[in-house]
């Protein structure tokens, strides 16, 4: 099956990035030969010591790869299976990519600046932070699961969803809004200790990078770090021990081979012996001399180095317990930072859902309201209408006779109550009015709110962005 296209062409974009080859690379085949790989390396371990593998057949250059895998990438038990060594050497593509994916891994988490991301585009940022993503997420499993994340069976689903995923779990993805909000609690979190950062990265790596998971698993590499330098340390003493106490048992040995010569060369001396033999004797014993401080050099040699690497234990061991210490106290406000904020949206769900169910209703009353009064205006155009008409006949008829006026005076008394319903209607329009500016009013207080709330949510998310930053520091 063949590999996911977009998931190789950032994989790529990233190894050229590194600019260890003169060319830049356009397919996973032309990583057969694996002296990229070791050229990555060595960028990123900043030593040389697989310089002369570069030069040796393929086998051994795999070897070396598999050797570095095994003791840096954290997957020391699973490393043999996930990268087959023979597929390497057929050059399978899979093969070739899970090697990149584990370097780009171990890249990241020794990257100490997260701008060095933004000289690659947003897509190809999104498709490594999802990279990332799924090995944070895949540690455990990464044999069973890194083949069908690389294949393109997975491409149709993953490609349409790797921006929207990485955001649903990126911390800096917007959050949403509740009118209500305990700002007791929220300025307790924000009292934590923390350093002052730059503004939040814009980048999805920058992203990635800044996530507690991310910065825990950066934690807990640097203290697996120092503790097997202090166990490397620790052995290479232990053989130093053994070294200087070879070398204290050889210097007596060779003092009492001293003593004796001299014991001797004096009864010889007095058994007068032939000078010949006595010189002979001398030269033995300058000899054993010239051994015997050259021993006691190494061994004053031997006891500097072990006293200075007695000071470097001390401190890693220092290092280590502050290491320990800030990671503990970090997760620690992180997990507070978390609880409040799963409080503050399980609040909001219930707030926006009852906010949105009396807007609805406030804008239900509100359109009725709005309907009631323009129902009423037209009926006090139609009534204003008919009084009109019956002033103009109430006019004629006080030119005509008394008997003419007594027959007319009933459209007189209609023309009186048109007049009290059209009053009692201009009334009941007034009040109408005066509900819908309330309305007006209850609906700019609601979006107040949301919008209070929504500053509110903002301090809490920088408060939990720094305090997960610290750990960076």
């Amino acid at each position: 099956m063949s590999l996911h296209g977009a998931r190789v062409a950032a994989l790529l974009s990233w190894v050229n990035s590194t600019n260890v080859c003169p060319d830049p690379l356009k397919d996973l085949s032309q990583l057969q030969d694996c002296r990229v790989f070791i050229r990555i390396i060595h960028k990123i371990h900043g030593s040389k010591e697989g310089e002369c593998v570069l030069d040796q057949p393929l086998p051994e250059r795999i070897s070396f790869i598999h050797g570095f895998l095994q003791k840096h990438c954290r997957h020391k038990l699973a490393a043999e299976n996930l990268v087959s060594a023979q597929k390497l050497l057929d050059g399978e593509e899979l093969a070739l990519a899970k090697v990149a994916v584990l370097l780009l891994y171990h890249t990241s988490m020794s990257c100490k600046n997260p701008g060095d991301w933004n000289e690659f585009d947003y897509k190809t940022q999104v498709e490594l932070a999802s990279i990332l993503k799924f090995v944070l997420d895949n540690e455990e499993c990464l044999n069973e699961n890194l083949e069908p994340f690389l294949q393109k069976k997975a491409e149709l689903s993953s490609s349409s969803m790797s921006s929207s995923s990485f955001e649903e779990h990126s911390p800096l993805s917007p959050l949403p809004h509740k009118p209500e909000v305990h700002f007791l609690e929220l300025q307790r979190i924000s009292s934590f200790p923390s350093t002052n950062l730059p503004s939040t990265p814009s980048s999805p790596m920058g992203d990635i990078m800044q996530t507690p998971q991310f910065q825990l698993r950066r934690l807990k590499e640097q203290l697996v770090f120092e503790r097997e330098n202090r166990e490397e340390l620790e052995v290479e003493m232990a053989e130093n021990h053994k070294l200087v106490m070879e070398k204290d048992a050889q210097i007596t040995m060779m003092q009492q081979r001293i003593d004796r010569l001299v014991k001797l060369n004096e009864k010889q001396a007095e058994d007068q012996l032939e000078p010949k033999e006595i010189e002979e004797l001398r030269e033995k014993n300058e000899s054993l001399v010239g051994r015997l401080h050259e021993a006691f050099r190494q061994c004053q040699d031997l006891k500097t180095e072990k006293a200075q690497m007695d000071r470097k234990i001390n401190k890693l061991s220092e290092e280590n317990g502050d290491l320990s210490f800030k990671l503990r106290e970090i997760a620690s406000n992180m997990v507070q930072l978390q609880r409040a904020l799963n409080e503050l949206s399980e609040e909001h769900n219930t707030a926006m859902a009852q906010s949105e169910e009396k807007q609805r209703q406030l804008e239900k009353e509100l359109h009725a309201a709005l309907q009631d009064k323009k129902c009423s205006e037209e009926k006090i155009e139609i009534l204003q209408g008919k009084i009109s008409l019956l002033e103009d006949q109430l006019a004629k008829l006080e030119e005509c006779s008394t008997q003419e006026k007594g027959e007319v005076m009933g459209d007189v008394f209609k023309l009186e109550e048109l007049k009290q319903e059209v009053s009692s209607l201009t009334a009941k329009g007034m009040r109408l009015e005066e509900e819908k500016q309330q309305l007006d009013s209850l609906v700019t207080s609601l979006q107040s709110s949301l919008s209070e709330s929504h500053r509110a949510q903002e301090r809490l998310k920088r408060d939990l962005q720094a305090q997960a930053a610290e750990g960076q520091a």
